[in-house]
């Protein structure tokens, strides 16, 4: 079913991409996009993740170089049933994490040292069932292609006085046509990007933490992140807003709010589905809220290897090392 949806997104946002182009071009801007548009799906199917983990400058990390942080994420694939992703770390202050790859055979998984930095170990793996939770869904092509289609058509979008100004641009609605691409263009990208994230966000909430084995340590982690990402400016987020909805909070400053044009759905509802799992669950409820100062740290109803639980006390440095 997730491959009728993903051929049904992509088809839409080549079908917008070809709309855009014939505000701006007419029958022949509507051609060239559709050229465009068929080159970049082929090309965002088996290099879209390759781009995002460029884009944010994430570097790939194994047992050696991170070895908490690499079994935790070892450790959750084996309890999901997934191949073992690629893992990263991205240098970035503000704690956040995506997951990205066309199968679960090609995924990756990535954490900003903000969010190795400021969690235990239990709510790094609660963030990280997430992420497995989206490959697990087959999410993440999705993601990642509309991620690329939706920064192409946005700039597009921007670009379309420059390229609708000719007078033998064949456009039948004229300047009309490229204000109408100018304007309807990133808004109608921005639209479909919400309404994807913000559907599956719920879904792989639930599933991680079924991953995990505890509902809270997700619920404790996202309020950690919800706190800590509105006062911490990710810049390579802002430079490429089209990647937003991959992370798992909004890494964009200014937009957590439940509303139309949040590219997330609002932590605390999150929280509270997650608090109400954890009940069904039997789990041990922890107060989360991510309007609170700090944070509490999540409990572990179920010890997982990742958990510090029976594991000898010895320094270190933090979850990732």
């Amino acid at each position: 079913m997730n491959h009728v949806k993903t051929a049904m997104l992509i088809a839409g946002m080549t079908a917008l991409f070809m709309g855009v182009g014939f505000l701006i071009g007419g029958g022949r801007g509507m051609a060239v996009a559709f050229a465009i548009a068929a080159a970049m799906n082929l090309f965002s199917y088996w290099n879209a993740d390759k781009m995002v983990l460029r884009m944010h400058h994430a570097r790939e990390v194994d047992g050696a170089s991170a070895p908490e942080y690499h079994r935790i994420v070892a450790e959750l694939a084996a309890r999901a049933g997934l191949p073992m992703p690629r893992v990263y770390v991205i240098e970035n202050d503000q704690p956040n994490a995506f997951a990205t790859g066309r199968n679960p055979q090609n995924a990756a998984v990535a954490a900003t040292t903000g969010l190795l930095q400021r969690l235990t170990p239990e709510e790094v793996a609660g963030v990280m069932a997430h992420e497995l939770a989206h490959v697990q869904n087959r999410d993440t092509l999705t993601m990642t292609v509309t991620a690329t289609l939706a920064g192409a058509i946005s700039m597009l979008g921007n670009f379309a006085f420059f390229l609708g100004g000719s007078r033998d641009s064949n456009n039948p609605l004229g300047g009309i046509g490229v204000l109408l691409a100018m304007i309807v263009a990133p808004f109608a990208a921005m639209i479909v990007q919400m309404a994807i994230s913000r559907t599956r966000e719920y879904s792989a909430d639930r599933r991680g933490a079924e991953i995990c084995g505890n509902p809270m340590w997700l619920a404790s982690a996202l309020a950690k992140i919800a706190n800590a990402a509105g006062r911490t400016v990710n810049i390579d987020a802002e430079r490429n807003p089209a990647t937003a909805h991959m992370f798992i909070i909004n890494p964009l400053n200014g937009q957590r709010m439940d509303g139309l044009f949040s590219t997330h759905p609002d932590t605390q509802n999150r929280i509270d589905a997650l608090a109400a799992m954890a009940g069904e669950m039997g789990a041990s409820a922890v107060t989360a809220s991510p309007r609170a100062a700090a944070a509490p740290a999540a409990t572990a109803a179920r010890p997982g290897p990742w958990s510090r639980a029976g594991r000898a006390a010895k320094p270190r440095k933090g979850p990732w090392g």
